[in-house]
């Protein structure tokens, strides 16, 4: 017997292939080998997660509009991945951290590309511990597990192609340009609408496991966001479906690390670097309680941030705050 999660996978996705057609009680009940009352039950259950499903006589069942909310099973009804998202999707109403959680389940022993998703956060997080605002039903707040075959040096690299994998599919659901500011902020019109989180598990020869942790501001409304950031839905003064962007960010990062894992960063070193909201720009890095001041000049094989100082010496960066001057 199927479990509930896959029954309701099994039905979005057929009425997400037929695009606004109707579907036959008969044809859903032989696809799944239930009985029609049985199909009827599961329809109920997807009506009260909010999808509205409209039933006529002699015609069938028909999807007319989806809720805002981010169910594991419609994540992957159609999800175009091999691993990304396909091993496991562990869904949260509330959660205190999306991180927090994929880190305890990769010590459990979860595989790589298990998703940790919720519809808000009550202690979400970005770099330096500081707080990510995680309103209910405003964004997109996951954590990928990832086991890489990657040195501990490359792990920057591995957040940069998670933002540009993250910019482009931004630019494919909601039409939006966006930016990287190095290393893991994702800017539209100038203001953060996207964080990036990576925290690892690692011996001193080799990597036990990776948190990616990403945060979009999709939906979020200006009066729940801090100064500096925006959303996706300020910027095009339409509502984003979530799902979709969800879809489509681990589609791109699934491409992008399957490349990285068999080219290295090299591969999609430039890509990286058209992205960028910094290069060629004067800029100030805070680390480790050190400032350092110049121009950003480049992106190297390993993903650090090369910056000219005042006396002509090129310096490597990791990591980092940085600020426009």
């Amino acid at each position: 017997m199927m479990k509930e999660f896959e029954v309701k996978k099994k039905i979005i996705s057929f009425f997400r292939e037929k695009r606004g057609d109707f579907i036959s009680g008969e044809d859903l009940s032989g696809a799944l080998g239930f009985s029609r009352v049985s199909v009827w039950k599961y329809i109920k259950k997807l009506r009260d997660d909010g999808y509205t499903i409209e039933a006529v006589p002699h015609l069938g069942y028909k999807l007319k509009s989806v809720p805002d909310r981010i169910y594991g099973y419609d994540i992957s009804s159609d999800l175009g991945t091999k691993v990304i998202g396909k091993k496991a999707i562990h869904y949260y109403d509330t959660i205190g951290s999306t991180n927090d959680r994929a880190y305890e389940l990769a010590e459990e022993g979860e595989e790589e590309g298990a998703l940790v998703i919720a519809e808000s956060q009550t202690s979400g997080r970005g770099r330096i511990g500081r707080k990510w605002v995680s309103p209910k039903a405003g964004g997109v707040y996951m954590s990928l597990i990832l086991r890489p075959d990657a040195e501990t040096d490359e792990i920057p690299a591995i957040t940069l192609i998670a933002a540009i994998a993250i910019i482009r599919a931004i630019k494919k659901t909601a039409g939006v340009d966006a930016r990287m500011k190095w290393p893991n902020d994702i800017l539209a019109e100038g203001k953060k609408v996207c964080g990036i989180l990576t925290e690892i598990k690692a011996q001193p020869d080799r990597i036990d496991f990776l948190i990616l942790g990403i945060g979009v501001n999709v939906n979020t409304p200006r009066e729940k966001l801090p100064l500096e950031g925006t959303s996706l839905k300020i910027v095009k003064s339409v509502p984003i479906e979530r799902t979709e962007l969800v879809k489509r960010i681990l589609e791109e990062f699934e491409s992008d690390y399957t490349r990285f894992q068999k080219k290295g960063f090299i591969s999609m070193r430039e890509e990286c670097k058209a992205f960028s909201s910094v290069l060629g720009k004067r800029i100030r890095v805070l680390e480790h309680h050190h400032r350092i001041e110049g121009v950003a000049v480049d992106i190297d094989e390993k993903g650090a941030l090369i910056i000219r100082k005042d006396n002509g010496v090129n310096q490597r960066i990791f990591s980092g705050d940085v600020v426009l001057v």
